[in-house]
């Protein structure tokens, strides 16, 4: 075979074996194609999106489907009753939602908007009712000049109805911040009012205009703050605040109101905002103002001219009113007894304060008739007993009796702390202790007086609530007995009243810049 003839051969078999390559890789394209579309359909028949394509028309019943993607299933259909033109599309609309979907799809229309999305309800083949999303274009197949609608159906009738109800929900919880009878405000991450509801408009006496992207309360920054995260929180963590404070309105006039306070957190905790429900407390400052100067005329004016004694007595509460208690008593044909009483009630506020009016009009009852000081601390606890029955209140009692001519005390202590009786010429002071149950709990408890003898000018009696022991500074130390003692000995050789300041002051220059959380009350006597 000559050479010639060997290379024309070799030339058709490489030509035989490209061929046979070109029809292998249209095979295996074939075969990924095909793979490929199985893969499409599978994904498609898995999803809640249906494929579609229509003719375009003016007239929508000549709006024939010629493609829809058989998960049209879903709905209880079949591809075939699309196709055949045994359902339209436009019939599987919700009556109610039927012109308006018409109407959307003719708005694109006329304003030459060729892709667009409406939301409307359809009716399944059994009847159920579903929110649908219709993603439509227009194409023009070029080759025939023929107009399609093409697209894609969305089932988000569960996404829907989860918007409905989170619509509702909201909607339910801004008419009942919108409705309430506190006001409300919602603040940025700096305190700024990004919202607020009518009645802390009507509140403040100041527009939207006025109040949004300013300070709430009609305070400055460092005020708010102040009040936000200070001394003058009363309880709460790093998210929940309440307070009481003043705003001033827009017309200048200052309300009391009390506050409740939130910072709100992302799921990340970081700070995202503030929200605060202020209430305004007008009518219950001017009821406890009334409250609070009944009170004052409960205690004693002054104190009491007595031979041989230099009294005097103070109660702070608080708040407007309290539970802490103090009375000069003379017993029945007693010019040489006077007996001082110092109480402090459970609690404070007005429950407090109107329980322990109950207790001095009982000693002021049981003073006026014969009996000893058990006898009359003895009738108290019984109609204390009575009073608070299950309730779980009491009261503590200090009630002590002077008789002068014969230079003794008698006391009793009903739980109370004991009285301090310090003598300048030992420079030592005397717990006035004993036993005795708080008031209210056991209305047959027997009450046993304690005695000393041999006073002598100079002395001091000293009858204290313990919101003196207890009231702390900035550092969370307590005032305790010590300083007390510190106080009264360093100014023993001034008059009661001088004292009774000094320990007054001494104390609130220790505590100062806490707010006080008991009432104080304290009786000085000292013997001339």
């Amino acid at each position: 075979m000559g050479l010639v003839e060997l290379e024309r051969q070799n030339k058709l078999l490489r030509d035989e074996i490209d061929s046979l390559n070109r029809q292998l890789n249209s095979r295996e394209k074939s075969l990924e194609s095909s793979k490929a579309l199985e893969l499409a359909e599978l994904i498609i028949e898995n999803s809640t999106a249906i494929l579609f394509r229509r003719l375009a028309d003016d007239d929508p019943k000549k709006r024939k489907m010629v493609y829809v993607s058989p998960n049209i299933s879903r709905f209880g259909y079949q591809a075939e009753d699309f196709l055949n033109n045994r359902v339209m599309f436009r019939d599987l609309v919700y009556p109610e939602d039927s012109g308006r979907t018409l109407r959307e799809i003719q708005s694109f229309v006329d304003q030459g908007i060729e892709t667009y999305t409406t939301y409307y309800r359809i009716v399944t083949r059994q009847g159920d009712i579903r929110w649908v999303e219709d993603r439509t274009s227009i194409y023009e197949e070029t080759s025939t000049g023929l107009r399609y609608h093409q697209g894609i159906v969305i089932d988000i009738h569960e996404q829907k109805i989860a918007e409905e109800k989170l619509r509702m929900s909201e909607e339910k919880h801004r008419r009942i911040v919108e409705t309430a009878g506190e006001g409300f405000v919602l603040m940025d991450e700096s305190f700024k009012i990004v919202e607020f509801n009518s009645t802390y408009g009507d509140l403040v006496k100041q527009s939207r205009s006025e109040l949004i992207g300013n300070y709430p309360l009609g305070l400055s920054i460092d005020e708010f703050q102040h009040y936000w995260v200070g001394e003058n929180v009363k309880s709460g963590s790093h998210q929940h605040r309440e307070f009481e404070c003043e705003l001033t309105t827009g017309e200048g006039k200052k309300v009391p109101v009390f506050i409740h306070a939130n910072t709100l957190r992302s799921d990340s905790d970081e700070v995202i905002g503030n929200m605060a429900f202020v209430t305004d407390m007008t009518v219950q400052k001017k009821a406890l103002q009334l409250a609070a100067e009944v009170q004052r005329d409960l205690l004693p004016e002054g104190p009491p001219s007595f031979p041989g004694l230099d009294i005097a007595g103070k109660s702070l509460p608080c708040e407007e009113v309290g539970g802490d208690y103090f009375d000069y008593l003379l017993e029945q044909g007693g010019d040489n007894t006077i007996s001082i009483v110092i109480g402090d009630i459970a609690g404070h506020g007005v429950d407090s304060a109107l329980l322990m009016s109950s207790v001095r009009a009982c000693l002021r009852m049981r003073v006026s008739h014969p009996g000893t000081s058990s006898d009359i601390v003895s009738t108290v606890n019984q109609h204390l007993a009575r009073d608070v029955g299950e309730s779980g209140r009491f009261m503590t009692l200090f009630y002590l009796n002077i008789q002068r001519q014969e230079n003794r005390l008698e006391w009793i202590r009903a739980g109370h702390d004991p009285a301090l009786l310090y003598d300048p010429v030992n420079d030592g002071f005397k717990e006035l202790k004993g036993p005795g149950l708080v008031l209210g709990i056991d209305r047959d408890y027997p009450y046993i007086s304690q005695q000393v003898e041999g006073l002598h000018p100079g002395q001091i009696i000293a009858l204290v609530t313990d919101g003196i022991w207890e009231g702390c500074n900035r550092r969370g130390e307590s005032f305790g007995k010590e300083r007390l003692k510190d106080t009264i000995r360093q100014y023993s050789k001034e008059s009661s009243e001088v004292i009774l300041e000094k320990i007054i002051h001494t104390f609130e220059q220790f505590t100062a810049g806490v707010v006080s959380e008991d009432d104080i009350t304290l009786v000085i006597v000292k013997i001339v």
